[in-house]
């Protein structure tokens, strides 16, 4: 599997000691943590099934390596192998799972969607608003990895002020430019249900993550009319565009999958940007 390795200006942001390194991650059912070395983001999903866990992760790392997390504060020794996706272009990065630890089955990703500038990336609506600009997926095991860049809905959010979102509004607002029919952006948020919301602020930015379900039919073949996708994702706002990072799998695999995509999604984070950097507001007429 390809990795994507850091230029010489990204590496120079990041220290030496965040490469290589096998990450302590603990469950706050049976223990804590003091660290302040990284920011903690956690989501309460317990609705859903979802362990309530923060875990603990150096991020903005990227190496021919992959990661190790462990976790030896929970009742069963595991661990999770992971590597690290970085984006020069829309500057981001985010840590994605090799395997199952409870099975050690390995995911088969593939990159359906390599990085690329916002102008030319595939719009998921026909306003073409929100455009992904980046995708991996696993087709053995139906899972879907997105990264997706597009504009406030400022009828949604109904001010300016970041500071004055929720994770409810912000997550209202991505989904409302996430349909390809054309439909009005009340039909559109229909279309999911959102079950939590959480935000946090890592680095003096606030993140917004959410779960939520598609209510349409994840496979063409599926029969069962609660054989929906499950979403877990997580948003921040740059230059005036929100970056998403979403993760899905089917309902029905959620609660296997769920924790493991929950781990990537709390790595998400904005990277400082380089010469690289594309930001989405240049050359909107580019798409090449």
């Amino acid at each position: 599997m390809a990795m994507t390795l850091l230029s010489p200006q990204t590496l120079s942001v990041l220290p030496n000691t965040h490469r290589n390194q096998v990450v302590p991650r603990k469950c706050i059912v049976s223990c804590s943590s003091s660290s302040s070395m990284a920011p903690k983001p956690s989501l309460s999903l317990s609705s859903s099934g979802f362990c309530r866990r923060r875990v603990l992760l150096l991020l903005g790392l990227s190496s021919s390596l992959p990661l190790v997390i462990q976790s030896p504060g929970c009742h069963a020794e595991e661990e999770l192998k992971m590597a690290s996706m970085v984006d020069e272009i829309n500057a981001y990065t985010y840590m994605y799972p090799l395997e199952l630890p409870s099975q050690k089955a390995v995911l088969k990703w593939a990159e359906s969607r390599k990085p690329e500038r916002y102008s030319s990336a595939a719009p998921l609506s026909p306003d073409a608003r929100l455009r992904i600009v980046s995708e991996r997926v696993d087709f053995v095991d139906n899972l879907i990895l997105s990264v997706s860049i597009g504009p406030p809905n400022f009828d949604l959010l109904r001010s300016k002020d970041k500071s004055e979102w929720t994770a409810k509004n912000v997550a209202e607002s991505v989904l409302a430019d996430k349909s390809a029919l054309r439909v009005t952006s009340t039909q559109r948020m229909a279309e999911s249900s959102v079950l939590e919301t959480h935000s946090d602020k890592i680095d003096g930015e606030p993140y917004w993550y959410y779960e939520y379900l598609v209510r349409k039919s994840p496979t063409k073949n599926a029969q069962e009319s609660n054989n929906y996708r499950h979403n877990i994702a997580s948003t921040v706002e740059r230059d005036g565009f929100f970056y998403t990072l979403n993760a899905s799998t089917l309902s029905k695999q959620w609660d296997q999958m769920g924790p493991v995509l929950e781990k990537t999604i709390t790595s998400f984070r904005l990277l400082p940007s380089t010469e690289n950097y594309v930001p989405p507001y240049k050359d909107p007429w580019r798409f090449w």
